[in-house]
């Protein structure tokens, strides 16, 4: 089975909820959240939180495995500079997606204020 490296910047709520799952899971999409948007590398990860910690200050990257054959069935949308890409999944396909998850969600970085 391929697997798809994907990475998530995620806030202290966030990550609370990912913890109580057994790092198995992302939670349910608020209503103001139609999308979950993971980004395909580290780097565009690390920015997003760090633009995080400064609204809410504390961020962390998470980084998980996917299997191939499920997130092939969304395209790699670049929002902005090169390697600002990032898959755009619907709400209503989140579960599919926590069922598809290879392993468990890793936190690979942590940051606060300076």
């Amino acid at each position: 089975m391929k697997k798809v490296l994907c990475f998530r910047p995620v806030g202290q709520k966030e990550l609370d909820l990912v913890k109580e799952s057994g790092y198995r899971t992302w939670p349910p999409r608020l209503p103001e959240q139609p999308i979950f948007y993971p980004v395909t590398n580290e780097e565009y990860a690390i920015a997003l939180t760090q633009w995080n910690v400064t609204d809410f200050g504390k961020g962390y990257v998470t980084r998980f495995y996917v299997n191939k054959e499920f997130m092939d069935r969304y395209p790699i949308k670049c929002v902005g500079a090169d390697g600002h890409t990032e898959w755009w999944i619907p709400a209503e396909d989140l579960d599919e997606l926590n069922k598809n998850i290879v392993g468990k969600i890793e936190v690979i970085r942590e940051y606060g204020p300076s």
